[in-house]
């Protein structure tokens, strides 16, 4: 700061952080990676408070429940997958198109959010938050089954395949990528996406 800069007081204000020196979206990152490595049935608040470097009431200062950090971690992923299906480009054009778009889409949400969509993939149904998450999972996946039999009908996915196992066929073939892509490791994002729709769609185009 030089002698004619603005007083501090007029400056933006800086991101508000919590007493311990993290916010809710750290402490919820930290999260989602002791859920993804330990399991969440596994982790517990104290685990989760000794990873950060914090007390337990620290931690309840940003969060009321060790189940409030899964709500919010599996919302961030679902969020993201339902948020493609509203985008203009999933609500005009083509059936073709439509697919086209939302699968680009929806793959970059899972490389983009990776650690998020890793735990909900892991989930079971083991308690109210898991199963609300399910369901919301299986109302996308309907979704996608209701586009693909629109672009069985314009002639763009071919008819002799079930929309409902394609859907979970590609989304089979995306998920598995949880076990193996890393954003920092030597495989580009971006690349990876037109390998998976190349593969996926070369296998769906009529014949």
């Amino acid at each position: 700061m030089t002698a004619v800069d603005p007083a501090p007081a007029a400056t933006a204000p800086a991101r508000r952080r919590g007493r311990p020196g993290y916010d809710r979206d750290d402490v919820l990152t930290a999260a989602v990676t002791l859920f993804n490595e330990q399991g969440y049935d596994a982790t517990s608040v104290s685990d989760l408070a000794v990873r950060l470097g914090l007390t337990k009431s620290a931690m309840y200062h940003h969060f009321s429940s060790k189940e409030q950090l899964l709500e919010m971690a599996l919302g961030e992923a679902l969020d993201g997958l339902e948020g493609v299906l509203a985008l203009p480009e999933a609500q005009s054009g083509t059936a073709s198109e439509r697919l086209h778009f939302v699968l680009r889409a929806a793959t970059q949400v899972l490389l983009d959010r990776l650690p998020y969509v890793t735990l909900l993939l892991r989930v079971r149904g083991n308690s109210d938050v898991e199963r609300r998450a399910l369901e919301r999972r299986r109302a996308f996946d309907h979704q996608m089954a209701s586009l693909v039999r629109e672009a069985q009908a314009a002639g763009s996915v071919r008819p002799d395949v079930d929309s409902a196992i394609v859907t979970r066929l590609i989304f089979g073939m995306l998920n598995s990528t949880i076990e193996w892509y890393r954003p920092t490791g030597p495989i580009d994002r971006d690349a990876l996406t037109h390998d998976i729709l190349t593969v996926a769609f070369d296998g769906i185009s009529p014949r």
